[in-house]
């Protein structure tokens, strides 16, 4: 399987603009995250109705209604968790066949698959009658977002000129936070139909797969995947209108140049075993990790039932989760204003100051005021949600979008594809993780987790510090150069290995590290 190549655009003195048609099918493929994004939104806020607990889930409701019942342990059940991080695992093995299917016919293809396999798992979902057809529907649900996750970020990164990568690869992530905020709308008025409301939440995730499955039958394919596929005339009639000037000979050139060069690499997953692979697949696993170790998927999944903890009502605590997915979309907008600007790891570490604080004094409070069996007051249930505001900000411009953004635009030409096929399912796999224990953790540590949370938000300021390089401006074909020879770390691990990759070791000015 061949890697994937992605040109530097006019950072490298091509010719082109940001033309309206670049930037009309940025936002129909970011409806893949949109898709995302939904599903991550509406399962938290399902798993809160009564009427979708009653049907599925009767021991929880009935431990739900018990007055004395643990705040901290009503919701805890494995099968209850399993409904949410099902997707997730299904999400981990698709992304590997979605990086094959994604080299070998393109990212269109790959867009449309991932869309059948939604719907078809909505409809599951929707007209489910056991907990049998919720599990299998989550799993198709889940091969839909490892190929969209797969194809949708690599998309938006080959049509963007270099100078807006950044901005308009986080389209992707922007989308997911409409997704989610969408979901919780959605949640907090289907709450009060009965008893099928649930069943409206869940078929409505079908209208952005069917958006981004025909919106998929319009866009191009990117010019980058059809030169690598030899399709060369089609290429160069896609870069022209992409670009909006007959004058890409040097960015075509250019392509063809990083295309034949990752033609000659049979196998890049083995590639990616090696010494000069390690830093850009290091820091594409991290951030996976780290991002989820932030503790944002656990409030995201389960806001509904969080806010139900620190003694919201029901529609109360529906309507604080429509309150962060707000923060959560216009935040993300500060990221796409910020990002080529004021640079990644800038963004990356004023948010974990940001987050640090906010995860420490909701911890605290808890800690204090928050019994297995009693409420918070008013103002202090009130402070919780603004301090949880405060916290979805500091992710929404920083590690969510980035956490995406930085794997797609790292890996040499030749990994790429199989590169970020590794970022997407470690990022599945530790989701499904965090999905899968989040309620348990949270009966059993109880205010802890908050804790538990702060303490890996400490770990990776220190990673963003001292071990990841910043990348703004720099144009994808010269990442090696720019970045990883010249990072007082990772330049350790470029030296030439047995012809791989061409790259060699020129005089670095400590000299190559023994």
């Amino acid at each position: 399987m061949a890697g994937v190549v992605v040109s530097g655009g006019d950072a490298q003195g091509f010719e082109g603009r940001i033309t309206a048609y670049v930037i009309l099918c940025a936002i129909i493929a970011a409806f893949g995250g949109l898709m995302f994004g939904y599903d991550i939104g509406i399962s938290g806020g399902v798993t809160s109705m009564d009427d979708f607990l009653e049907k599925f889930f009767p021991a929880v409701y009935a431990r739900k209604g018990k007055v004395q019942e643990n705040n901290y342990c009503k919701y805890d059940n494995q099968y209850l968790q399993l409904f949410t991080s099902s997707l997730y695992l299904a999400a981990l093995v698709s992304s590997f066949g979605a990086s094959k299917v994604c080299s070998k016919f393109g990212r269109r293809p790959t867009m449309q698959i991932a869309s059948t396999f939604f719907m078809t798992g909505v409809i599951l979902n929707a007209a489910a009658m056991n907990i049998a057809m919720l599990i299998i529907g989550r799993l198709f649900l889940g091969a839909g977002v490892g190929f969209a996750n797969q194809a949708v970020p690599l998309f938006l990164s080959e049509i963007a000129p270099a100078k807006v990568r950044g901005s308009l690869n986080i389209l992707f992530q922007l989308f997911i936070t409409i997704g989610i905020f969408i979901a919780n709308m959605i949640n907090y008025f289907m709450s009060n139909v009965h008893p099928n409301g649930w069943r409206i939440s869940l078929g409505l995730a079908g209208v952005p797969a069917i958006i981004l499955f025909l919106g998929s039958l319009i866009i191009p394919e990117t010019p980058t995947s059809l030169i690598e596929r030899e399709k060369l005339e089609e290429g160069r009639r896609t870069l022209k209108k992409i670009r909006g000037t007959d004058n890409i000979d040097a960015e075509f050139d250019s392509i063809m140049e990083a295309s034949e060069m990752a033609r000659q690499v049979k196998d890049p997953f083995r590639k990616l075993l090696k010494r000069s692979s390690r830093p850009p697949l290091v820091i594409a696993i991290v951030m996976q990790v780290f991002q989820q170790f932030t503790g944002i998927n656990a409030i995201m999944f389960y806001a509904p039932v969080l806010f139900q903890t620190v003694g919201f009502k029901n529609d109360a605590s529906l309507l604080s989760a429509v309150i962060t997915g707000l923060v959560n979309v216009f935040s993300t907008l500060v990221s796409v204003y910020l990002v080529d600007k004021a640079g990644r790891r800038l963004l990356l570490l004023e948010a974990c100051v940001q987050m640090f604080i906010t995860q420490g004094i909701i911890g605290a409070i808890l800690l204090a005021d928050l019994s297995p069996t009693s409420s918070l007051n008013g103002t202090e249930a009130g402070i919780v949600v603004l301090l949880v505001c405060l916290f979805v900000a500091g992710f929404a411009w920083s590690w969510g979008p980035l956490g995406w953004l930085i794997p797609s635009e790292t890996f040499p030409l030749e990994t790429r594809t199989a590169g970020f096929a590794f970022a997407v399912s470690s990022n599945m796999l530790f989701t499904f993780i965090i999905a899968q224990s989040f309620l348990s953790m949270l009966c059993h540590m109880q205010a802890g987790i908050f804790f538990f949370f702060a303490a890996w938000i400490v770990l990776m300021g220190l990673f963003a510090k001292f071990l990841l390089p910043e990348t703004k401006n720099v144009p994808v074909d010269a990442m090696v150069e720019r970045v990883w020879k010249q990072h007082w770390y990772w330049k350790r691990y470029m030296i030439e290995e047995d012809g791989d990759y061409g790259y060699k070791m020129k005089n670095l000015e400590s000299g190559p590290s023994k």
